[in-house]
């Protein structure tokens, strides 16, 4: 080694020396050093005890309790939030949109939905009628950042960028900013009409592309909501609330509303709906959800919540902003109308059916609500104001329209009745043992009289459409909630006339706590009914089997009584009215149909010598008989 070489390594020593005197940290330096050491060694050790909990904002209020200097909480910011730690800390501030129908509260936390309000209706105990507030429900979208940060956009605060009202249509705006480390953000809109039930809102993002991994395209959405118990009657209202959900291609699907139930959906959905008996929150996505894991818990009879629903979805997302992810969000009542009105022309792979909320009932007894039930009812809203003369009114009517069918009926019954001597005399001529000659000499009776023993069966069956429809309706017509009628306080609701607090095993949970004055009157007069009919058919006791008919007939009713008592009072007080006027009819064919002509018709057509047409029925009732002879006579050889 030469001496210009070692000189050289000399000097570089010496300036390295004299680098690390100067650059060397003070006492003070050296002690804020280690607390940030200790500090962030702090955090590592809370983040492994605490890695089971689900609430990353207590994590970090716990961890943060325990620190003292800015520094330090930026420290730990950084560390669970990564570029969104600008966003961690933050004030819960909240926010109003209001138009005549919904009152709408929002927080700057998660930039979300914190409460909805329908101005005009009430509880039954005549509280403001709030749908969901605070931590009733939550809405959240899970964000990744490009160094593996997951975090929950519920537990980062917005920043309130937009609070305008457009003058020209009256529309309010209420936006929310996420602020990252960056020059990128996430923009919340929300946007609300005058006179609607819909809130639109729309995510837009600004250079996230920067902040979220390479390939970004969607984000996972999590909606929570416990349902209140907003009606008088819990187990009556706790039957029509339900999670439903409807496909891309436009099918309409449900989780069960007596369970607890869970669904796995790998198909496009359009909306999502948190419903109860008259009201509903519904998600929609204008792309729809990729996919969606639902849920629905049936909350305990003691609680003040119907049920638990959690929806864990997949939205589509565009980091760089150039398309936006596009929401609605109705908050409103289950009125076939208002939810119908949204479909007006749009095209069939358009429409969103958010009718199908209203449980009308499926195949015929739907058809019948939606283009016979719902139209009179309608019509006759414009012009009474009363619903239990609404009701009165489309009992006349629908008895009316089914006059025909229930005429033809009393008519068969007649001309079975007064055939009844002859029936006697084939039953004395020929021994029960030859039930099938029994059988054939009747039929051949009612063949040549023209009596078809089904004529009075069919008109009764097509009028059973016309009653299990009215079943569905009024349950789930919103117009009878808090409708007086007479005694009645609530039309929707059970109409109790004595209650008790005392729980009866098998009578509470089925009966429930109360008894129902429709329902008793209902329930005599079905009684009633079935009397008069059974005296109005002396033919009926002779044949076997019809004691225990008989018995049924007194024993359906009382069991109907049980079930129908915690029903609305409007559809008991629709079958009372529609039993009533049944008897009525008949005490008015009986008066106004002379029996002792009739029997001499039938006598003369069955003396007539004119061929008579037989009616298919008994032409497939004779084939049917003809072959059973000859089975009968081929078993004896």
């Amino acid at each position: 080694m030469d001496k210009n070489t070692i000189i050289g390594f000399s000097l570089i020593a010496l300036i390295f020396a004299g680098f690390s005197i100067l650059n060397r940290p003070s006492q003070e330096e050296i002690e804020r050093q280690k607390k940030y050491n200790d500090s962030v060694a702090l955090v590592e050790q809370h983040a492994r005890n605490l890695a089971e909990t689900t609430d990353r904002e207590t994590q970090l209020n716990d961890v943060l309790a325990s620190t003292s200097s800015d520094t330090t909480m930026n420290a730990v910011s950084q560390d669970a939030f990564g570029d969104f730690a600008v966003s961690a800390l933050g004030k819960e501030e909240f926010y109003t949109l209001e138009n005549n129908l919904l009152k709408l509260t929002f927080t700057n936390k998660g930039g979300r939905l914190y409460g909805a309000e329908l101005k005009n209706f009430r509880t039954h105990d005549s509280l403001p009628l709030v749908l969901f507030n605070g931590e009733e429900s939550q809405m959240a979208f899970t964000l990744v950042t490009s160094n593996n940060r997951v975090v929950s956009s519920a537990d980062l605060y917005f920043e309130a960028i937009e609070s305008s009202k457009t003058a020209a249509d009256g529309k309010q705006k209420l936006g929310f900013r996420l602020k990252t480390s960056k020059d990128a953000y996430i923009d919340f809109i929300y946007t609300l009409t005058p006179n609607d039930y819909m809130l639109g809102f729309e995510i837009k993002a600004e250079k996230m592309n920067e902040i979220m991994p390479f390939g970004t395209n969607s984000l996972e959405m999590l909606w929570k909501m416990k349902v209140r118990q907003q009606e008088k009657g819990r187990q009556f209202e706790a039957r029509y609330a339900q999670m439903m959900y409807k496909f891309a291609t436009g099918d309409v699907e449900k989780l069960s509303e007596s369970k607890n139930d869970a669904e796995r959906v790998p198909n496009r959905l359009h909306w999502i709906a948190f419903k109860d008996q008259f009201f509903s929150s519904v998600f929609i996505a204008e792309e729809g959800f990729a996919s969606a894991n639902l849920n629905s818990t049936v909350e305990p009879e003691t609680s003040s919540y119907l049920k638990s629903y959690a929806s864990d979805m997949t939205v589509a997302f565009d980091p760089q902003g150039e398309s936006r992810t596009n929401f609605r969000m109705y908050l409103g009542p289950n009125q076939y109308k208002i939810l119908n009105d949204y479909d007006k022309d749009l095209p069939s792979d358009e429409k969103l059916q958010l009718r199908k909320l209203v449980p009308l009932g499926w195949g015929i007894f739907g058809w019948l609500n939606r283009f016979l039930i719902i139209p009179i009812f309608n019509v006759l809203s414009l012009f009474i104001g009363n619903f239990g003369v609404i009701i009165l009114l489309m009992t006349i009517i629908i008895k009316l329209i089914i006059f025909p069918m229930t005429y033809k009926s009393y008519m068969s019954s007649a001309k079975m009745r007064v055939l009844k001597p002859e029936i006697d005399e084939i039953n004395a001529r020929i021994p029960a043992e030859k039930a099938t000659e029994r059988q054939k000499a009747t039929m051949e009776l009612y063949s040549k009289v023209g009596v078809s023993p089904m004529s009075g069966c069919l008109p009764m069956l097509l009028q059973m459409p016309i009653l299990i429809a009215m079943f569905n309706f009024f349950p789930a017509s919103i117009e009878l909630r808090q409708e007086n009628f007479l005694w009645v306080k609530d039309l929707s609701s059970y109409d109790a006339i004595f209650s008790w607090d005392v729980y009866i095993p098998l009578i509470t949970p089925y009966f429930g706590n109360h008894i129902s004055l429709f329902c008793l009157l209902m329930t005599a007069v079905t009684l009633l009914y079935n009397k008069l009919n059974t005296a109005l058919q002396p033919t009926a006791a002779d044949q076997p089997g019809m004691g225990m008919m008989k018995w049924m007939m007194y024993l359906m009713p009382i069991m109907f009584m049980f079930i129908f008592n915690n029903y609305a009072a409007g559809l008991t007080y629709y079958y009372f009215l529609s039993t009533l006027f049944s008897i009525g009819q008949t005490y008015l064919f009986r008066v106004t149909i002379n029996e002792e002509k009739l029997r001499a018709e039938l006598h003369a057509k069955k003396n007539s010598k004119t061929a008579k047409k037989k009616s298919s029925f008994m032409e497939r009732l004779e084939k049917m008989q003809r072959e059973q002879e000859k089975a009968m006579r081929n078993r004896k050889r």
